[in-house]
């Protein structure tokens, strides 16, 4: 896998930003088309549905889920919980 990439989003009113490596990033775009939204509100979908999980781990997980086959999974607390 490649380094890191960092993209900077706003969430719950606050500016943050995630650093995931390039894959990763790949899938969660592909999650987002798939499910009719912008990569934005899927990270905020992913935000919403995390619990106690870091934001970063979240979003692995809800890649890994998008890639798993669970499309509809993708960042609900199901998907996400600790």
């Amino acid at each position: 896998m490649s380094g890191l990439r960092k993209r900077s989003v706003l969430l719950a009113g606050h500016a943050t930003s995630i650093a995931l490596e390039a894959e990763f990033w790949t899938v969660l775009e592909r999650a987002a088309t798939a499910l009719g939204l912008t990569l934005p509100a899927l990270l905020i979908r992913i935000d919403e549905g995390r619990g106690e999980r870091p934001l970063a781990s979240a979003c692995r997980v809800a890649a890994l889920a998008f890639a798993a086959g669970g499309a509809a999974d993708v960042g609900r607390p199901s998907a996400n919980a600790c």
